[in-house]
């Protein structure tokens, strides 16, 4: 038997899953947790240095998922100065970098993918 499934239910958190899959895609799934992570993989960014990254997400998007993540103990935020302007940092938990192996090969597979039947376009910047 597969060990994801040697249970009826998993339980983190106070919250049950199904399966690991579940649980996985429940703290990471979605159109932009995962681009999150992979903009945070490599250094700390602060929120606009995240907004430029990613531009087509909302303001608010970015806040709820950042929320999210730093709820789930994947991101850290960490606040410099007690007046503003504050300098507000994130970055990933030790538990968010234990994802890091998952990033690289969503990327790998990604990149894959475009060559095969994509293709990578500038975009005039």
């Amino acid at each position: 038997m597969k060990t994801e499934c040697i249970s009826d239910q998993i339980k983190l958190n106070g919250k049950l899953y199904p399966c690991t899959v579940s649980l996985t895609m429940d703290l990471v799934g979605g159109k932009w947790k995962a681009v999150i992570l992979y903009h945070l993989k490599d250094e700390a960014k602060r929120y606009h240095e995240l907004r430029k990254e990613m531009p087509a997400v909302t303001e608010m998007t970015l806040s709820l998922q950042l929320k999210q993540l730093e709820k789930d103990g994947l991101v850290a935020r960490k606040v410099y100065g007690k007046k503003p302007p504050i300098k507000v940092v994130y970055s990933l938990t030790d538990f968010g970098e234990t994802f890091i192996p998952v990033l690289e090969a969503i990327t790998s597979w990604g990149n894959q993918v475009v060559k095969e039947k994509g293709e990578f376009v500038a975009t005039g910047e």
